[in-house]
């Protein structure tokens, strides 16, 4: 398969090193096309108001990969691929293997999984890999199933276009207690802002807190209760698959509101 490769945590992370290697030395075609620096938490932002640079990159990868180092945003990075770096569209977008879990609410922030939407924005499947861990460094499991979900892809490719959203426990590869279609949880957060002083008497704010993993989704969404939640299944050691949309419209609200009536003079 064709495959682009991209992520936010940059050009030089251990975790897009492993799977673009990975999959090449399986026989794919490998374009890697990412930040040039970490750009986590980035979301779908676009730069609009300044031109965007991409050089070309050796000596990181694989010989048999083709990777550019892009100074935008991860969503400029495969939009930059897909409309002028590449000869040909990809089969498949991946983004990742990112340094730290995107699960629940965490996913309208990510930079990774906002890369690989912008594959499925453009009509190609996508998948966002992450590894739920900031601290762990063995990307190998993940990318090992990343290879195994590729070659399955491309003898059964997917129903319909969507984007999954992977999250891979980090343990050992025989530690991984199995595979698990996933709903997206909550995640919430307490004690968000840790007030400080800078040396100067300055107040100021460094975005921290600690992670509610266990808030059941908001009721009403007409999502099957029986499907378990990725948040808890990442705890089990199970590797998680969330199958995600860009279509944000609220359908219970579309009904409820098509009650009001609205009358103007």
């Amino acid at each position: 398969m064709k495959i682009l490769i991209s992520n936010d945590d940059g050009i030089s992370a251990l975790g897009i090193r492993t799977l673009a290697n990975t999959l090449a030395q399986a026989g794919h075609d490998i374009n890697v096309v990412c930040p040039d620096r970490e750009r986590s938490a980035t979301g779908h932002g676009l730069t609009m108001h300044q031109p965007i640079r991409a050089e070309m990159v050796e000596s990181i990868f694989d010989p048999a990969v083709k990777a550019w180092a892009c100074d935008g945003t991860p969503s400029d990075c495969v939009k930059l691929a897909l409309w002028a770096l590449l000869d040909s569209p990809p089969d498949l977008v991946l983004s990742g293997i990112n340094q730290g879990a995107n699960l629940g609410t965490e996913i309208l922030y990510s930079g990774t999984v906002s890369a690989a939407m912008e594959g499925l924005i453009e009509g190609i499947p996508s998948v966002a890999l992450s590894l739920t861990s900031h601290k762990n460094k063995d990307f190998q499991p993940g990318a090992n199933f990343a290879k195994i979900f590729v070659g399955q892809l491309a003898q059964n490719p997917l129903p319909e276009l969507m984007l999954l959203n992977i999250n891979i426990p980090a343990v050992k590869w025989e530690e991984i207690a199995g595979v698990c279609i996933t709903r997206q949880g909550v995640r919430r957060y307490i004690d968000v802002f840790d007030k400080r002083v800078d040396p100067r008497g300055k107040t100021y704010y460094w975005l921290a807190g600690e992670v509610v993993e266990d808030v059941e989704p908001p009721v009403g969404l007409n999502l099957p209760e029986n499907i378990p939640i990725d948040v808890h299944m990442i705890r089990k050691n199970y590797i998680s698959i969330t199958p995600l949309q860009y279509n944000l419209t609220y359908a219970n609200g579309l009904n409820q509101l098509s009650e009001w009536n609205f009358k103007f003079p």
